[in-house]
C-alpha cells in the first residue's frame, strides 16, 4: 500500500494541454489527477470537450472568463482569484485571460488525465490564440 506523494509546483512547464495553456503536472491517484495551469495575458484557449473526464478548477491568480456549452445551453462566467467552478464530461469549453497578469488555474480531473486523446476539437465562442501550439 503505497502511504502518499509529494510534489512541489515545477518552474518549467511539463506539457500544453490540448486547448493550449501550460500544464505543470501536480499528482495523480487512482481516481483522480491535479494540475496547475496558465493562460498568459491575451490568451484565449482552443475550445474542447472531454471524451470521459470531469474536472473542478480553482481560480488562484489573474482574470478571465470562461464559457461552457453543451446542445442548445451555454454560459459564461467570468474567472478570477476564488472562484471555483465544475466542467462535467462532453461540455465544451473555452477560456481567455482578460487581465494584465497570467490566469493561474489549478485542475482536479476525474478519472485521471488519460492522455491528450482525452480532448476533442470544439467550435467556441472566440477565436482562439494558441497559433498552432
Amino acid at each position: 500500500m503505497e502511504i502518499g506523494s509529494t510534489r512541489v509546483l515545477p518552474v518549467e512547464c511539463d506539457v500544453l494541454a490540448p486547448d493550449g495553456s501550460e500544464v505543470r503536472v501536480l499528482l495523480a491517484c487512482e481516481r483522480g489527477s491535479m494540475a496547475h495551469f496558465t493562460l498568459s495575458p491575451g490568451q484565449v484557449s482552443r475550445a474542447v470537450r472531454h471524451r470521459q473526464v470531469e474536472e473542478i478548477w480553482y481560480v488562484l491568480s489573474g482574470s478571465g472568463e470562461i464559457w461552457r456549452g453543451a446542445g442548445d445551453e451555454q454560459t459564461y462566467a467570468s474567472l478570477a482569484a476564488g472562484v471555483c467552478l465544475t466542467i462535467p464530461a462532453g461540455v465544451t469549453f473555452q477560456f481567455r485571460a482578460t487581465g494584465t497578469d497570467p490566469l493561474r488555474i489549478v485542475g482536479t480531473t476525474m478519472p485521471p488525465w488519460p492522455g491528450p486523446d482525452e480532448a476533442i476539437p470544439a467550435e467556441g465562442p472566440w477565436k482562439d490564440t494558441m497559433n498552432g501550439t
